[in-house]
């Protein structure tokens, strides 16, 4: 289905699943490696955002957990951007 076909729908759940679909058909086919690290990015995202929909669960995962926590205590989502020169 097009994006356009689904936008006019307007389920935000499915707009999500087909850009992740679109996503991954242009990782798979991507020849200009500049390009991969924002497309693997922004499918991340995608489906990071698709699982929060379906209250999808950490399964065990232990980052997750992490994160989760950080996130509902109002902090950022990195454990730690730098770890170069922390001791």
């Amino acid at each position: 289905m097009k994006m356009k076909s689904v936008t006019a729908r307007g389920d935000r759940l499915k707009q999500l699943k087909t850009l992740a679909g679109v996503l991954a058909t242009s990782i798979d086919s991507c020849e200009n490696a500049r390009e991969l690290p924002a497309l693997a990015k922004q499918y991340r995202e995608t489906v990071r955002e698709i699982e929060e929909i379906e209250g999808a669960e950490s399964n065990g995962d232990e980052i997750g957990e992490i994160l989760s926590i950080r996130q509902a205590a109002g902090k950022p989502g990195a454990v730690r951007k730098n770890r170069a020169g922390v001791p």
